[in-house]
């Protein structure tokens, strides 16, 4: 049986950073992949990455600490957070990152302004700074592995940004962005992975596709191997050091999605690679698991055109669209429910709200309303301002007239829009505070000041309607570790050889998403110290 130090499963952000660890660490490694491309949520992603007290920050003299860092968290603390974990992230993740960059397997700027989420609590950075951005990648650099990177017929010739989601007002000249795409340049997460493949291909490190792990090899307590299949044939690897779970979620596995998710979810923004493969086995080697009930949730937005992969069409998570004006999202009973411009994370709780009365939940299903001004200005999916609005796109020429082709009650949305249109007029939303927060303005319309960014009427007719969905960009439920990465047994103890990272296990930040980057922040950090790790174990 072939032999190496370190087996990697998963070629995502995490898995990828921890490759490169235990490489540089002096470990031979082997990266393997049950998919037929790499790169999994994270090439599909934003790409930012949020770290406090990041190396970016520390070149542009911008101020942090580990004292706000951790009381940030803290803050926002429901019980999830163990301090050993979110400590080793706070601690390592600045030394992760300065890893990264300094073999060329990351090559960031600081993304400017953008703030962190939850801005009233103690420690949070309004001014932004640990939100990281990727600079562009030349896919000719990879050679024929370019083509292996998901999703990556899907181009994104331009950094995040230059635009409205990283904070711009205007986008490059199209005149640019086509020469980008003819030399074949790509941002956002695209140019994460891009970068960090090309640094574990130019180290040896060339991933192995298409191997389906059945189980994680055993002898005595520790972790010795794999065996699986590739290709219809038996396929068997042994680790010296250990092996290193870093698979992504279970998002799209509906039975492990009905056995631990807290509440509806409809519509993954995620690739539909996230199939619990890696809980699997980590479940059936005794770890303990954190964390199970709660992911990254977000409102998304599922189009006839939306991409398909593996017999599942992919949603896209909404940002833009619910916190620009003239427009709000209203439940079955035509009413408001929330703050739409507020974090998609947070927002995605108000979806689970129950009502025992009815046995149901109530704020499902989910309409973004909005009218002919909005439809002339923003986008709306993959639909740019000035395009036609798409046939799937609900449509009529009164509200009473669009609230019967959605369902619902004429005179509870007429009287819902009347009354949010008196507070717009007013510059200021009384019912749910849309507008107050610096987090509200990043997404809205910035040509306009004060509230007015997202307070607009909705009063010109057509009027619209899209279904928002119950969604997420992941879980970040799993097995628990240690603050080195190490994956525990039921009785606290490291499992021997056993390590993980990413979405594959239960987050150091446990259900908190600090701000944009707060999934790959953790999985780069954690992905590095299993690297390490492993790659330094006692055999």
């Amino acid at each position: 049986m072939e032999q190496v130090d370190v087996i990697i499963l998963g070629t995502g952000a995490a898995g990828m950073a921890a490759a490169l660890a235990a490489h540089e660490a002096g470990a031979s490694v082997a990266l393997i992949e049950r998919w037929d491309r790499v790169g999994g949520t994270s090439a599909i992603s934003g790409g930012v990455i949020w770290v406090a007290d990041n190396p970016r920050m520390r070149a542009g003299g911008m101020a942090d600490s580990r004292a706000d860092a951790l009381a940030y968290f803290r803050s926002l603390d429901h019980g999830d957070l163990v301090d050993e974990t979110l400590e080793a992230f706070v601690d390592k993740g600045p030394e992760a990152l300065a890893f990264l960059e300094a073999i060329d397997a990351l090559k960031v700027a600081v993304l400017p302004g953008y703030p962190d989420y939850y801005l009233d609590r103690p420690g949070a950075k309004p001014e932004g700074s640990r939100a990281l951005d990727h600079d562009l990648f030349a896919l000719g650099e990879l050679g024929d592995w370019a083509a292996k990177i998901y999703a990556i017929e899907e181009p994104k010739p331009l950094m995040l940004r230059e635009t409205p989601l990283g904070g711009a007002t205007a986008m490059p000249p199209m005149e640019v962005l086509g020469q980008r795409m003819a030399a074949r340049q790509c941002g956002f997460g695209q140019a994460m992975v891009a970068r960090l493949l090309k640094a574990c291909l130019d180290r040896g490190i060339e991933p192995v596709l298409g191997v389906e792990t059945h189980r994680l090899v055993k002898d005595g307590g520790r972790i010795t191997g794999i065996e699986g299949e590739r290709d219809g044939a038996p396929f068997a690897l042994s680790a010296r050091r250990g092996v290193i779970i870093t698979t992504g979620g279970f998002e799209w596995d509906a039975d492990l999605r009905q056995t631990f998710l807290r509440g509806p979810v409809t519509a993954p923004a995620s690739p539909p690679t996230g199939t619990g493969g890696g809980l699997k086995l980590a479940m059936a080697a005794g770890a303990k698991l954190g964390n199970m009930t709660s992911a990254w949730w977000a409102p998304t937005l599922v189009t006839p055109d939306a991409p398909w992969s593996g017999g599942e069409q992919r949603a896209q998570i909404i940002l833009i669209e619910r916190t620009v004006p003239h427009s709000i999202m209203v439940n079955r009973s035509g009413r408001r429910f929330c703050n739409e411009a507020a974090n998609y994370s947070a927002l995605g709780g108000v979806f689970h709200q129950f009502d025992p009365a009815t046995y149901d939940y109530p704020n499902l299903p989910c309409w973004l309303v909005f009218d002919a001004q909005y439809a002339a200005r923003y986008p709306l999916g993959t639909r740019q301002p000035g395009q036609p609005i798409p046939d799937w796109v609900m449509r009529a020429d009164t509200l009473e007239g669009l609230a019967a082709q959605i369902g619902l009650d004429p005179a509870a949305l007429e009287e819902t829009v009347a009354r949010f249109n008196v507070h717009a007029d007013q510059g200021h939303d009384p019912d749910f505070g849309r507008g107050t927060s610096a987090y509200d303005h990043f997404y809205g319309d910035r040509s306009r000041e004060g509230t007015a960014v997202t307070l607009g009427a909705i009063r010109e007719a057509p009027f619209y309607a899209v279904e928002i969905a119950s969604g997420l960009l992941g879980t970040n439920g799993g097995p628990r570790t240690d603050g080195q990465a190490r994956i525990l047994g039921h009785d606290g103890a490291p499992i021997p050889g056993l390590f993980g990272a990413g979405n594959a296990i239960a987050c150091p930040t446990g259900g908190i998403y600090a701000g944009a980057g707060g999934t790959l922040g953790p999985a780069l950090t954690f992905g590095y110290l299993a690297g390490r790790t492993a790659a330094l174990a006692n055999t």
